[in-house]
């Protein structure tokens, strides 16, 4: 990290240098995170059966990539653009406060959620120091990026416009790709309609043997961080 040269709005400050933060602050961002990560889980896994019929539903529960995708034949552009920015935009700013008042902890966290590869998490905190602006709104919908730029003590206020930027350029391309490939969207999940429930318990199975895995781990430490939010 010796070699990169920080940003002054995303270089790391010590904690004295921040205003206080109250207990119930962190711990509503805590909560709040557990919950978003949570329904997206639920709406990534019940994507493919609802997302013709409930498009809305599904893009409120998780505006993944392929969700916003797949969505585009069967709703409307001021939904599809209000719940799909909403959506990423309330995750963005939750996750950000979460990497900024709990640092490391956070971060790992994340990474095990999503599985990334410690070279990933230098790579971003790299690219964070030297052009936290682009990687914000290039990366505007992943986890990792939103705590590492908390982490990372970006100005929250550059943040959120940056973030904001990033997701209307995201929703555009996606909703631009949905209607170039309307057709071939429509295809598959006519296709997939006599086998979609079945891809549900699929995902939900793989999603609960996951899970299983890290609740003996994590649900210890997350009890103790709304139990003890202070501690450093």
């Amino acid at each position: 990290m010796s070699e990169a040269t920080p940003d002054p709005a995303t270089a790391p400050t010590s904690m004295s240098e921040l205003p206080p933060v109250s207990a119930n602050a962190r711990r509503l961002v805590l909560i709040a995170s557990g919950l978003l990560f949570t329904l997206g889980t639920i709406g990534s896994n019940i994507g493919p059966a609802w997302v013709d019929e409930h498009p809305a539903a599904v893009l409120a529960l998780s505006s993944r990539n392929r969700n916003l995708f797949a969505s585009v034949p069967y709703i409307d552009p001021l939904p599809y653009a209000l719940i799909g920015f909403v959506r990423i935009f309330v995750a963005g700013i939750a996750l950000f406060f979460l990497g900024r008042w709990y640092g490391e902890r956070a971060i790992a966290w994340t990474e095990k959620q999503a599985g990334e590869l410690p070279a990933l998490y230098r790579w971003f905190a790299k690219a964070m120091d030297r052009a936290g602006w682009l990687v914000v709104i290039v990366f505007c919908a992943s986890n990792l990026v939103w705590m590492m730029a908390g982490h990372r003590r970006m100005d929250p206020r550059r943040y959120a416009g940056l973030l904001a930027v990033g997701i209307s350029i995201r929703l555009a391309v996606l909703w631009a790709g949905g209607n170039a490939f309307e057709d071939q969207i429509r295809s598959f999940l006519n296709w997939l309609e006599d086998y979609q429930w079945y891809v549900v318990i699929a995902l939900f199975a793989v999603s609960f043997a996951q899970s299983a895995r890290r609740v003996k781990r994590d649900v210890p430490e997350v009890v103790h961080e709304i139990e003890h939010p202070t501690e450093q």
